[in-house]
């Protein structure tokens, strides 16, 4: 499985291409090839899944029981604009508009990516995510990791 590290700042063209960064594509395993699956993030932007992890992820959600309610309206969203990728001649991906509209990116862009993910952010919204003080990181370290000592 891949696990991904990194920050790149990208322009999208007025086709919706973006050029995908080079040290991102060193990071990519070979089981993916050069195919993607693009979706909406959970927040204001998009998540970008190598096809071997999204297969993964999906096996994992076809455990859902689909007739509850919770699990049906979590399956839908999950897949909400779900779009398979190639990277072109040149190295780029071709976003679609209405998912880059979703995430309000115009040209400026962020590849913003962590264990087995990329995140694409407008520039301004991922300021917006790394700048905002209403989360107290200290807490929310001890919170989400402070029990972890104990597993083994």
């Amino acid at each position: 499985m891949s696990h991904f590290t990194g920050e790149f700042e990208c322009s999208v063209d007025s086709k919706g291409r973006v050029l995908f960064p080079a040290a991102l594509k060193r990071q990519v395993s070979p089981e993916a090839g050069e195919k993607f699956v693009l979706n909406r993030g959970f927040e204001k932007h998009l998540t970008l899944y190598p096809f071997n992890v999204w297969k993964e992820i999906t096996g994992e959600m076809s455990k859902l029981n689909l007739f509850e309610t919770d699990s049906r309206i979590f399956y839908r969203k999950f897949h909400d604009g779900a779009t398979e990728m190639f990277l072109d001649g040149q190295g780029r991906l071709l976003l679609p508009q209405r998912l880059l509209s979703y995430a309000g990116i115009k040209k400026d862009a962020v590849f913003y990516a962590y264990a087995n993910r990329i995140e694409i952010w407008s520039l301004t919204e991922f300021n917006k995510m790394i700048s905002d003080k209403s989360v107290d990181y200290a807490s929310l370290a001890e919170k989400v990791m402070g029990s972890k000592k104990n597993d083994k």
